[in-house]
């Protein structure tokens, strides 16, 4: 099949998820994974006592209440980097001619800014600035799933004043007014050959838009004794509405010229909400030098499977049957901090989270699976007031089989992401007034 070639640019994000999509969608939600990792020392934790542990001023987006521990004004500045492997191979089953679309995922920097400031003994302010919600999937332009993804793209940076409030020596609360400002960019291949009458190049549909969306954080921690803390986060949900007329380029089939119009694509509206979530993390001191530490979360991805739209090429026509199943996903991790010296602190952890989608209905907009946590970093003292810290984080995500089928033509694209990985490396400073 010819293709018309699109412009090729990796574009940059903060941060990412998997997204899913369906070929042409009225209705679509986000699934997958939130990226724990922001540029901070807990990089180094795999999100192991992330709602416990107080060392910085982005304990905010872990747990707000986190803050009330730190003297002061504090003020962190971090920068990352994810890249990594997501290649799909296609198997015998696959019917789609192209090519098997080269690394899907490139790199993608990113950074946060967290502020701290106590006002008085029991009561301190915050600010945050970071990004742990987003998506950057860029396939080749003629692959053989291009008529369900070539381009996936979103992100949402966060913006999350905050207000803690110690009540005793032992509990402090926090919550966090959460403004989220997404971008979304899909980009797709539109068959123009129904019914196979003639070789036609393809045609292309690109949709983008931003929103603003609004949510809160909220957070416990708790001093069980001089050597335990425990911390309980609660993050609202976010709700993202993208509204505008794509853009098709060289449809030039009339039978799907119509299919399309009966779509009402002049305003297309699709619906994102960003999960709630609940995160409880533990962190013990065993001695002066070794902190024990752990988490176990929910994430509320189960609402947002929905029902897309799909235009097949077959006949020209609209099917509402692109549901992507998405479920709950749980979290679990486990980690050690070592003080080493009394300037150098060693960060190691692992971590484990749950699919949202099953095996069956993986997606090539959406690969994702279960996913393994392998992370350590350090934070130095450089000097009276000043700290640096870097990390790194792997995240396995293995062998993924993939096998979607177009519910009207009956084609199939099948095959697997061969050992997809992430690479997570980040690193920032700490300034103590």
């Amino acid at each position: 099949m010819k293709t018309n070639k699109r412009p090729r640019s990796r574009r940059l994000y903060l941060s990412i998820v998997f997204y899913g999509l369906g070929l042409f969608a009225s209705e679509a939600r986000a699934g997958g994974i939130l990226i724990y990792e922001a540029g901070q020392e807990g990089n180094g934790l795999s999100n192991a006592g992330a709602a416990a542990l107080a060392n910085d001023p982005s304990v905010l987006m872990s747990n707000p209440a986190g803050i009330t521990e730190l003297s002061g004004t504090q003020i962190s500045a971090n920068a990352q980097v994810i890249f990594g492997n997501i290649r799909f191979s296609r198997d015998g089953n696959n019917q789609f001619d192209g090519n098997e679309g080269g690394n899907a995922l490139q790199y993608l920097p990113g950074a946060s800014l967290f502020i701290s400031h106590q006002l008085d003994e029991k009561t301190a302010i915050g600010f945050g600035m970071y990004g742990n919600f987003g998506l950057a999937l860029d396939y080749d332009d003629d692959w053989a799933g291009r008529y369900f993804a070539q381009e996936a793209a979103i992100i949402g940076v966060s913006f999350q004043p905050t207000l803690a409030y110690k009540f005793t020596d032992d509990l402090s609360v926090g919550v966090g007014p959460r403004f989220m400002y997404a971008y979304y960019r899909t980009e797709m291949a539109i068959n123009n050959n129904v019914l196979s009458l003639l070789d036609r190049p393809d045609g292309q549909l690109e949709y983008k838009d931003t929103d603003l969306g609004t949510g809160v954080n909220l957070g416990l921690l708790y001093r069980l004794n001089e050597r335990t803390r425990l911390g309980l986060a609660y993050t609202s949900k976010i709700n993202l509405e993208f509204k505008d007329s794509p853009q098709l380029r060289d449809v030039s089939n009339p039978l799907l010229n119509t299919a399309l119009g009966r779509l009402g694509v002049d305003d297309l509206q699709l619906d994102l909400q960003v999960p709630q979530t609940l995160l409880f993390s533990v962190a013990h001191a065993l001695d002066s030098q070794w902190t024990l530490l752990g988490s176990l979360g929910w994430q509320d991805w189960s609402e947002f499977g929905s029902i897309g739209v799909e235009v097949d090429t077959n006949a020209a026509g609209v099917s509402r049957t692109v549901d992507r199943q998405y479920k709950d996903t749980w979290h679990a991790s486990v980690g050690t901090q070592y003080q080493a010296t009394p300037k150098l602190r060693w960060n190691m952890g692992l971590g484990y989270d749950s699919s949202a989608v099953d095996d069956k209905d993986r997606t090539v907009d959406n690969p994702m699976g279960e996913t393994w946590r392998l992370s350590t970093g350090i934070n130095y003292q450089l000097e009276e007031g000043l700290d640096l810290h870097m990390a790194y984080t792997l995240v396995w995500l293995g062998d993924m089989d993939d096998e979607q089928t177009k519910a009207r033509s009956g084609d199939t694209l099948s095959g697997t992401y061969h050992d997809a990985a992430l690479h997570i490396i980040g690193g920032g400073a700490t300034w103590r007034f």
